[in-house]
């Protein structure tokens, strides 16, 4: 808002009587509170990094070893066995006899100045040991493979050793010095555990041949590789992350919309409020109370799902990722992106009907009330003004291919009014599109409805999202809303954390009226979104990446539907782990609909680390297919899904903790392409194409949704398109106790693949597989009834 007003704070003419100067104290009065709001907000942080910085310990124990060494001392003991009397002697001023008064008094106040200098560095000394025992501790990671109620005197005491150390309230950013290190696991392990993966995926001939490929790499170029990548394992805060972002998405030169890009959705039955004005105010609020959240290091630095042994106990993740959430926008480069990050900044960026305006979202140094985004927000509604020449399809430049953007940017974007519009867009703290179609599962065909909802929130009509944003919000002119994100700054659970935040906000804090407005209440003062403006001299490359865009977007078959028959609560209750039970379905849907098996991704993070990003766990295992044939050869096979689930679990683990196969291999390659040499092996392993590629959308704080009083209030989770252009991209979210909701992406273009066609048998996967496992179950537990009367009568 401060901006806004500069130009108006004074005015000044020269007449004959001299300089008249008129000020206006209204705006000079914003552009001070402005001021002043920036000011806190450096404070704040000043603080926050006081208190991060000296973690596990706080401040106020400075002033604990201050007091306790002048007391030691004053009791006539040396604390510090001579090193007291060490940093006297190199003080520029020392007591003489010979000196004024002054420096006799020097003899009481020299000593403790010296007791000041030790105490602070004993301190730091203490700060620095506690924050390396506590990394030693985060390092141990054998609690995660212990089973439910068999937990190991090891893990008992360090529980009690971390809730000992993790006793103070961290704060974001707290734990992220004490986080360990990503280790590189030994090459022998890793050729192991691939060639262990691929075995089901091979022939005899095949598997003989990549063991050779794998055991001349390991006796060859594979040591030499594996010592350059423990050097830069001992440098780099992390061996993968930089690598990953730069070379597996920054570089990527094909466009990001579908590809990259991923999706939230709103309720699946609710819409709080039909009103678009109103639910775009109260969800801008409910974003800029979380980057108010995460600029105070206000979230906890943990995630639920990660108690998964030793519940009660702080288990920190990495927050590193939050860091880029807001203010952020990817800019297209010749031969790699970069992600550009601003600090703060006061406005959204809004496009409505072919426009883009910039909306203030903070007026003299106050947040905008929900009632007066919305008043605004209406504003942009009514607003009839025709795009101007090129502007309604600009968007398409984020969407098409990268070098024709980056060539455009340069050529168009680098000055005039261009540039300032762009760069409203780009230091945005987010994008807003107030779209004109209804979504949602709704009319006489919900389940249709519901895919087109998920392709209207994977690429839209390919020019009305800003895809190079971090995140932009959809409003639909019924009330419903979603998200899309950009990948490369951050994955999947966080983006999933702020999308639950948001929604529970924006229902159950914020609210609506009974005529569903925001409440609040408005300042009609308040001056209008500011239209962008924009000189486009040619808009030939804008219909060509539109043309590139388009054609991608019509491939995608995109299929959402929720399953209702059972959830995670009758899972749990045959003992068995939600995930492994999903993934092994999805074995099963697979081999039925394609026939065979094929390599399969599942995603897992590696946040117990700092820095760190996700790992792959091959699900397609050895024990996975051995229970799918033995089911389809009309097998009871109950033992053979426990032997598969076991091994999902414990491959999930081992990616967690940093023992996983495929971001190793990945930088072995991209150490050798710095080095200039080739490897056969290497070349193959990551040429082979992820046909079904999988990731389950973690629920993180089940405690802001009401589902006992408010069932109707479930997230329907979110999706991404198909990785392989002959494969399939299936995203899953577990919500409460009895519902599991699917998305499932495939390409038009495949003839072997159909979205629903797959998740029909997904559907009937699972219900064959819960079938079986409760018929062992009930045939289980009448042996063990009829066997108790035999034994009392043998007794």
């Amino acid at each position: 808002m401060a901006e806004a007003h500069q130009a108006v704070a004074f005015q000044f003419t020269i007449t004959p009587e001299g300089i008249d100067l008129q000020l206006s104290y209204q705006a000079l009065n914003q552009i001070y509170l402005s001021g002043l709001r920036s000011w806190k907000k450096r404070v704040s942080r000043m603080r926050n990094s006081v208190i991060k910085g000296v973690y596990p310990a706080s401040p106020s124990s400075w002033l604990f070893v201050v007091i306790a060494t002048l007391v030691t001392m004053y009791m006539h003991s040396d604390p510090s066995m001579g090193l007291i009397a060490k940093i006297q002697q190199h003080l520029p001023l020392r007591y003489t006899d010979k000196h004024t008064h002054f420096f006799r008094d020097q003899k009481f106040v020299l000593p403790s100045l010296v007791s000041l200098v030790f105490s602070t560095l004993l301190w730091l000394s203490l700060i620095l040991a506690l924050r390396f025992c506590l990394k030693l501790l985060l390092s141990y990671h054998q609690w995660m493979f212990e089973r439910h109620g068999q937990i190991s005197n090891t893990t008992k005491v360090w529980v009690t050793l971390v809730r000992l150390f993790s006793s103070r309230k961290p704060l974001l950013y707290s734990y992220q010095t004490s986080l360990p290190h990503l280790p590189v696991p030994a090459i022998k392990d890793t050729l192991s555990r691939y060639l262990e993966s691929v075995r089901p995926l091979l022939s005899d001939v095949e598997f003989k041949q990549m063991t050779e490929l794998a055991s001349q790499f390991e006796s060859t170029l594979g040591n030499r590789l594996q010592r350059y990548l423990k050097l830069k394992a001992l440098w780099a805060t992390n061996y993968v992350s930089d690598w990953w972002e730069e070379y597996v998405y920054l570089r990527s030169r094909s466009p990001i919309m579908v590809n990259s890009n991923y999706y939230g959705m709103d309720f699946l039955y609710v819409t709080p409020t039909p009103l678009q004005a109103a639910r775009a105010g109260n969800t801008i609020t409910a974003l800029l109370l979380y980057r108010r959240k995460v600029n105070r290091e206000e979230l906890k630095p943990v995630g639920p799902h990660i108690f998964l042994r030793v519940p009660g106990t702080v288990i920190p993740l990495c927050a590193a990722q939050c860091e880029r959430m807001f203010n952020t926008t990817r800019t297209p480069g010749a031969e790699t992106d970069v992600l550009q990050h601003w600090q703060d900044s006061e406005f959204v960026a809004v496009y409505h009907n072919g426009r883009y305006f910039r909306l203030w979202v903070y007026c003299a140094g106050r947040l905008l009330s929900p009632r007066e985004i919305e008043y605004q927000i209406q504003r942009i509604l009514d607003d009839s003004s025709p795009p101007q020449p090129g502007e309604e399809k600009l968007g398409a430049l984020t969407a098409g291919d990268r070098i024709p953007w980056s060539q455009m940017r340069k050529q168009y974007f680098t000055s005039g009014v261009n540039k300032r519009s762009l760069d409203v867009i780009e230091k945005a703290a987010f994008f807003v599109t107030l779209d004109d179609e209804e979504q949602g599962m709704r009319g006489e065909d919900p389940v249709k409805n519901l895919d087109c909802y998920a392709k209207s929130l994977l690429h839209g009509k390919c020019y009305d999202r800003w895809f190079d944003k971090s995140f932009s919000i959809v409003i639909y002119k019924n009330g419903k809303n979603g998200l899309n994100a950009e990948h490369s700054w951050a994955d999947a659970p966080t983006v999933a954390h702020l999308w639950e935040y948001t929604l529970a906000t924006d229902a159950f804090q914020l609210g609506y009226t009974e005529d569903g407005h925001c409440k609040g209440q408005v300042d009609r003062s308040l001056p209008h979104p500011q239209r962008l403006v924009w000189d486009i001299p040619s808009e030939a490359q804008v219909q060509r990446s539109l043309a590139v865009a388009q054609a991608l977007a019509d491939d995608v078959d995109c299929h959402v539907f929720p399953f209702r028959d059972f959830g995670k609560g009758r899972i749990k209750k045959l003992r068995i782990s939600p995930d492994a039970f999903i993934q092994i379905s999805l074995q099963l849907a697979y081999y039925r609909d394609r026939g065979g098996f094929c390599l399969t991704y599942e995603a897992s993070m590696t946040r117990l680390f700092r820095e760190g990003r996700t790992e792959t766990v091959r699900s397609c295992s050895n024990e996975s297919c051995d229970f799918v044939k033995a089911l389809e050869g009309g097998e009871q096979c109950r033992r053979l899904f426990q032997l598969a689930s076991e091994k999902h679990q414990n491959l999930y683990r081992l990616a967690m903790t940093g023992a996983g196969i495929d971001r190793h291999l990945f930088c072995l390659y991209v150490v050798s392409k710095y080095l200039g040499v080739e490897s056969s092996f290497l070349k193959q392993v990551l040429s082979e194409p992820w046909r079904l590629s999988t990731s389950q959308t973690p629920v993180q704080q089940m405690e802001l949704f009401d589902l006992k009083n408010h069932p109707d209030f479930i997230s329907l989770g979110g999706g991404f398109g198909p990785v392989a252009d002959d494969g399939y991209g299936v995203s899953y979210i577990i919500v409460g106790e009895d519902m599991i909701n699917f998305h499932v992406s495939s390409k038009y273009s495949c003839s072997e693949t159909d979205s629903h066609r797959f998740g029909a048998q997904i559907i009937k996967a699972i219900q064959d597989i819960m079938t079986l496992l409760s018929v062992d179950s009930k045939t289980s537990s009448s042996s063990k009834s009829t066997a108790q009367p035999e034994t009392k009568k043998l007794l």
